[in-house]
This record gives C-alpha cells, structure tokens and sequence, in this order.
C-alpha cells in the first residue's frame, strides 16, 4: 500500500480545539495545522478534560496522520526589549506545554522581528530565548520548528542563512526544525516559479540548512512579486508563483513524507480550502 499524502490545510479551533480535527476530516485532510488558542492573545484558557478526551479521539477515528501547531502572532523572541522577550519565552513554553497535553509533536514559529536593533542582535537573542525555552522544557516531547518569511519589516529568517545561525547557535539541536513557506522564500527572493530556479533553491536550502531539518511545507501562492518581501498570501496557482512550484513539490520525492499545508485565503464554508486542496491532490496524481 503507498503512503497517503500528507496534505492538509490549516484549521480553526472556533468552538474547540477537537473541532480542527472535525473540520479537517471533512476535506479529507491527511494532515492538519491549528492554533492551540486564540493567535491574538498571549495565554488561552486551560482546556477542559473532556476537550482533551474528544481531541484524542476524533483523532484516533480520523486519517489525519500529522498534526502541527503554529504559534500566536504576539510572541516575538528577536525582540530586544526584555520585558517583551521575556513575556514571549513563557508564552511560546505556554504553547508547548498545550501541544504536549494534545500530543502534538512540533510548534512552527516565526523567528521574530529586531524591530530595529538589527539582524545580529535579533539573531542573538532568537538564539538566547530559544536555549532558554529548551531547557525548561527539557524531556517533553515537543520540537520547534522555524518557518522561513518574506522579510516583511524587520522579520528575521527571509534568508536560509538566517535560520542555519539560528540553529548553530542551539544547544539542543535534535529539538530545532524548519518550515519552509513557498510564499515567503519567494517574497524574500527565491525564485521557484520555474524548474531550474527551483531546483537551485531546492539545492541551496539543502546546502545552508539541510533537508534533515524539514518537518512542514506551507503551500501558498504569493500576491506579490518575487523579492517583494510582502507577506501576502493567494489561491494555489492564482498568484505570482502559478501552478508550476507546486507541482514540482508535490510530485518530488524527497519530500513524500513531509507534510503539506495551505494557508491560503480562508471562506466560511471551507469552500476555498476544498479547491485549492483538490487542485494540489490532482497536481499529486499527475493531471
């Protein structure tokens, strides 16, 4: 029997953290990213025991074989106010603590923004904060994985390099993973929306950072132009990128059992999510 593909889309908890695993099942998703609360506000609310019961075992019943968490919006570790930094660390060890109640193996994070004390600084102290949080969450089954971004203001990671300072600078590296959004690496710069130019970004993030660290794709196209460094999400193939990116990831076997995740344009009714989550299974079966 072939392995499923992993691909899924992200999805709400409105109503329940086990509600992302109804949603999810209900496009026939393989895989599913959500929040473990509200991504606007700095703590959520303590799950209840029979949320935690239903979440297990609708997971149990389901084919969704992965599941990732991302964290809120707030938490910034590159910043070089203290107080900030320092209400980010407990925050983001708040959010692991929730993944590990859910049996949630990785939280995919943005790195941060130096907000203007400069890329090495916000470097440093992305590094200091993430050795912190891991030794205080020494032994619990949880990874951190750092998504690449487009370099939207003073958001550190729009470069490979970047991340592969990051992670030299962990002392725990089995826990330190990466997610590459194909949106960001293009409005950072990198142009995969050719076969070559795929090939050769595909080559260097292997090179700089290593496809050993790659737990998570985010599919999405990008509104904006290449090196635009404008975090804009669109529809698969509606975009700057078009449908030929997508096509090459879906169908590369190096990444077979990495999982796939939109975050594109949401609708209330799943519809959008439904299309381009059928426009990529296609692409996977050659059509």
């Amino acid at each position: 029997m072939m392995n499923p593909i992993l691909l899924g889309a992200h999805m709400s908890i409105a109503g329940g953290v086990d509600k992302a695993i109804e949603r999810g099942n209900q496009l026939s998703c393989t895989a599913i990213q959500l929040f473990t609360k509200n991504a606007n506000q700095w703590r959520g609310k303590p799950f209840e025991k029979k949320e935690i019961e239903r979440f297990a075992a609708k997971r149990k019943e389901s084919n969704i074989f992965r599941i990732l968490a991302h964290n809120a919006y707030l938490i910034n570790l590159a910043s070089a106010n203290n107080s900030l930094r320092t209400k980010s660390i407990n925050a983001l060890i708040d959010e692991m603590k929730r993944c590990k109640t859910l049996s949630i193996p990785c939280i995919i994070i943005h790195p941060g923004a130096h907000l203007g004390a400069g890329e090495d600084e916000g470097i440093k102290n992305i590094i200091n904060s993430l050795n912190l949080i891991f030794t205080k969450t020494n032994g619990w089954p949880v990874d951190i994985a750092l998504e690449t971004t487009a370099g939207q203001g003073t958001n550190i990671g729009y470069r490979f390099e970047h991340l592969a300072r990051i992670i030299d600078g962990i002392k725990d590296k089995e826990r330190i993973k990466v997610c590459l959004d194909t949106c960001h690496i293009f409005a950072a710069g990198y142009d995969i929306s050719f076969a070559e130019g795929y090939d050769n970004v595909m080559k260097e993030f292997d090179r700089i950072i290593g496809f050993d660290s790659l737990v998570c794709f985010h599919v999405n196209d990008c509104k904006k132009g290449l090196g635009s460094h404008i975090d804009r999400h669109e529809h698969i193939g509606k975009g700057t990128l078009g449908v030929l990116p997508f096509r090459l990831i879906m169908n590369d076997r190096r990444f077979e059992n990495i999982p796939k995740i939109i975050e594109t344009p949401k609708d209330e009714d799943m519809k959008n999510d439904r299309r381009n989550l059928g426009v990529l299974r296609r692409m996977a079966k050659g059509k």
